[in-house]
């Protein structure tokens, strides 16, 4: 797998975000993609030495288009320069926990796992009260230094608390 491939395909999909580049740069795009499905595959079995569950999936079928919709956007940009990926025991969707990466030129790729849709009540829901019942444990993870050297722990806040907890809780 080569990722100087996708990250040169992106960084000039970034500069020329236009329908014609993007139809005279088919060629390139399928390499990229192809790239891309490589990673994918990789990732996928080396989670699966840890995680079983996602070893079925099929690379293709867990990547995002990079078209975009731009109906309620304020940029109008037609195309993502970014290749996107979501494996979970379900594959892509609708299962908002999983791990997730994205690659995209300068400085915007990131990798990571957890609950990536915040929207589904009923997992936030399920992820707060595993913290309130397990507050030690939690703390324990997020404060350790061998976790902390190599992931942070990020999210949406909340702009009101749910009902049913406590406003004033830690």
């Amino acid at each position: 797998m080569n990722t100087q491939v996708i990250l040169q395909y992106l960084s000039e999909l970034s500069a020329n975000n236009n329908r014609e580049w993007y139809h005279e740069h088919k060629k390139e795009n399928k390499a990229a993609v192809e790239q891309f499905e490589q990673l994918v595959r990789e990732l996928i079995d080396g989670i699966g030495t840890f995680d079983e569950s996602v070893l079925h999936n099929i690379p293709k079928e867990l990547t995002f288009k990079l078209v975009r919709d731009t109906r309620f956007s304020h940029d109008k940009s037609p195309y993502n320069p970014s290749f996107r990926a979501h494996i979970s025991s379900k594959g892509k969707l609708p299962i908002p926990v999983g791990y997730y990466i994205m690659i995209k030129p300068a400085g915007g790729t990131f990798l990571g796992g957890g609950l990536f849709a915040d929207m589904f009540s009923d997992a936030t829901a399920m992820v707060c009260d595993y913290i309130l019942a397990h507050p030690d444990e939690w703390n324990d993870i997020i404060t350790d230094k061998e976790f902390n050297k190599y992931f942070t722990v990020k999210g949406t806040a909340l702009k009101n608390v749910p009902a049913g907890y406590e406003k004033e809780h830690p």
